[in-house]
């Protein structure tokens, strides 16, 4: 456990972030599984938006968001 203040206080943002960052990895996954499933024009452009969401809060890497997005698009082609 944390000793000293700043420990202290750096343990509890932590622990807001990890929620926040959680909370968006898990709308993420969701709508690319949903769009992935169910193919159409509305569920690939939410999980796109959850997408570009994730990537602007850094939760994951913008060229893993762009590879899923154009696997989703290619997938929606075919």
């Amino acid at each position: 456990m944390p000793v000293t203040h700043s420990a202290k206080k750096k343990m509890r943002a932590d622990t807001r972030k990890r929620a926040t960052n959680l909370t968006q990895r898990v709308m993420a996954k969701k709508a690319v599984k949903t769009a992935r499933l169910n193919s159409t024009p509305e569920s690939l452009r939410l999980a796109q938006k959850a997408l570009d969401k994730a990537v602007k809060t850094h939760v994951i890497h913008r060229n893993k968001a762009a590879r899923l997005k154009s696997r989703l698009t290619k997938k929606r082609g075919n």
